[in-house]
């Protein structure tokens, strides 16, 4: 199983950005899925979570401004991002709980990270 995250790049203060995340390889179901951020010299954060439901959480730092989105179809994970502000630069990761087709237990995967750069 692997977690491909894309749609990283740089991008001007007030614009908008949409990452993607997709689980490819022996995947049985993706369950819950979110995403979260680094910064330099900080912790990694969670930004934006999605249930096998639906149901939806962010931080506080991004509501209103980011939406996470699902399509279980495509075992595709989404954050489109917009009124970027500096402080949103980061890398960022997806993550997902996902049950393999080779075990029976569910199994914690992280994508490679994609950077988004805020510029001034």
């Amino acid at each position: 199983v692997q977690l491909q995250a894309s749609g990283g790049g740089l991008m001007q203060a007030g614009g908008s950005l949409r990452l993607s995340c997709v689980a490819s390889g022996s995947v049985f179901i993706v369950n819950a899925m979110g995403w979260y951020r680094q910064a330099p010299g900080k912790q990694r954060e969670l930004v934006a979570y999605i249930s096998s439901d639906g149901s939806i959480s962010y931080a506080d730092s991004v509501k209103g401004r980011f939406t996470i989105s699902r399509d279980d179809a495509k075992n595709t994970l989404y954050l489109r991002m917009s009124s970027l502000k500096l402080e949103d630069t980061a890398v960022y990761y997806c993550n997902a709980d996902i049950s393999p087709t080779y075990s029976d237990f569910d199994e914690d995967y992280w994508g490679q990270g994609t950077q988004v750069t805020v510029s001034s």
